[in-house]
């Protein structure tokens, strides 16, 4: 059953090795981000001088929805720190800019 409350979409770009597959992070993304977390799409990959040699950037737009009320950005903020947290536990990325 979908939720009638509203969805808190967060963006986050994660630099990563050119080797790490962008499934494994979409992973780890999904395995911190929690129960908040309703949906996860790869929008953007970028390879350039702007995220080094051997690197590449991987931006995900996480969507997150709570069954019983709507989120506050603080909740979705915490959900989204989590996620990024794992992903970079397990594969070593790095918030773009950071």
């Amino acid at each position: 059953r979908v939720s009638a409350f509203p969805v808190a979409t967060q963006d986050v770009a994660l630099v990563v090795d050119a080797s790490v597959p962008a499934a494994d992070v979409e992973a780890a993304l999904r395995e911190g981000a929690g129960d908040l977390l309703e949906a996860v799409r790869l929008f953007d990959v970028f390879t350039g001088e702007q995220v080094g040699e051997g690197k590449k950037s991987l931006a995900y737009a996480l969507r997150f929805r709570a069954p019983d009320r709507t989120l506050t950005v603080e909740e979705a903020s915490a959900s989204r720190d989590a996620a990024v947290a794992v992903a970079a536990e397990r594969t070593g990325a790095v918030l773009r800019g950071a």
